[in-house]
């Protein structure tokens, strides 16, 4: 006698065709075949991804993943004949001897939002911070005022060569307080 093997009854994949577009469009078009293959497997469907594409591409389910488009707005150097007082000495002996700031990018929701943080390089604790949607000088100039701590005991205020730092605005403020001025070097 001889053991034939009983092949599994091959479901046909018009079964799946409303389920999947089912989660495809409750994931508002976001969910590609690895997303939807692990929301079948919590429904009990087990389906390989090969075949959830071959569905997806017959019913012409196309996932719109968001790329991160953007592009950061280069609007030239900081010129300023402002030497690097700081000259990488990041290691401080007291508070408030060196502050250092920088400008970085964040996704919020939609949109891109910036975040301007101000660093103590005595603990590297931050001590001031903005958020704002523009890439400007006001932004730099809340982050310095958020400080917690008295500024005429700020020493030094470092930046890169951003143009957000090049500003009167930032100037006045920090020749108001006898802060100095540092920028790194050009490159």
């Amino acid at each position: 006698s001889s053991y034939y093997y009983q092949a599994v009854e091959s479901v046909s994949e018009t079964e799946f065709e409303e389920t999947i577009k089912r989660i495809f469009l409750d994931s508002e078009s976001r969910y590609g075949s690895r997303k939807i293959k692990i929301c079948l497997n919590n429904e009990g469907i087990t389906l390989s991804r090969r075949r959830i594409r071959r569905i997806m591409k017959r019913l012409n389910l196309v996932s719109v993943y968001q790329k991160a488009t953007f592009k950061p707005h280069s609007r030239g150097k900081n010129e300023a004949p402002i030497p690097n007082h700081l000259d990488r000495q990041f290691k401080q002996e007291r508070p408030l001897q060196a502050l250092v700031t920088d400008l970085t990018y964040v996704r919020v929701g939609n949109r891109w939002a910036y975040v301007c943080l101000i660093i103590d390089l005595y603990n590297r604790e931050i001590i001031g911070l903005s958020l704002g949607w523009h890439k400007t000088a006001e932004l730099v100039k809340q982050a310095i005022q958020s400080i917690p701590y008295a500024l005429t005991k700020v020493k030094m205020f470092h930046s890169d060569r951003g143009k957000e730092f090049d500003n009167q605005l930032i100037d006045e403020i920090l020749e108001a307080f006898g802060i100095t001025r540092s920028l790194s070097q050009a490159g």
